[in-house]
């Protein structure tokens, strides 16, 4: 399972000119599901995201989690993350788990962080989707749980 976090001021996505999902302050997520993934991976990386000390503390020094500053989140499912660009020019999807399989762990994943306290707001799986954010900081860090 891949996860892109990206720390943000604010995020929100629309599908077809609505919004279907909108936050303050926290991380804006897109998340991939590989073919191979497991409970294991969805949990392990829910909980590595809402620990991950990313924010700032009272000087200045990524020292807090999202949990800890109580920010929300704002999970987008990205299956190009499962991109193969190893051969060639036009990247391969061959990594990315079948659409059944993904929307289940892309639900799951939601829940595994409501359940840790974390508000969340979604896209809407395999749609096409707008995602606006102001990355705060900037700061962008990707996890792999194969990694």
């Amino acid at each position: 399972m891949k996860a892109l976090l990206q720390r943000v001021d604010y995020a929100e996505v629309r599908v077809a000119g609505k919004i279907t999902g909108k936050i303050d302050a926290g991380l804006c997520v897109l998340l991939g599901v590989v073919e191979d993934d497991t409970e294991k991976d969805l949990t392990q990386l829910a909980e590595k995201v809402c620990n991950l000390r990313i924010f700032d503390d009272e000087n200045g020094v990524m020292n807090r989690s999202l949990l800890d500053t109580g920010g929300q989140m704002l999970v987008v499912s990205q299956f190009t993350l499962c991109a193969d660009c190893k051969k060639g020019r036009r990247p391969s999807w061959h990594l990315a788990a079948k659409p059944e399989f993904a929307k289940d762990m892309y639900n799951r994943f939601t829940k595994a962080v409501q359940a840790l306290g974390i508000k969340t707001q979604n896209g809407i799986f395999q749609t096409e989707m707008k995602v606006s954010l102001c990355n705060n900081g900037p700061v962008t860090i990707m996890l792999d749980t194969k990694e």
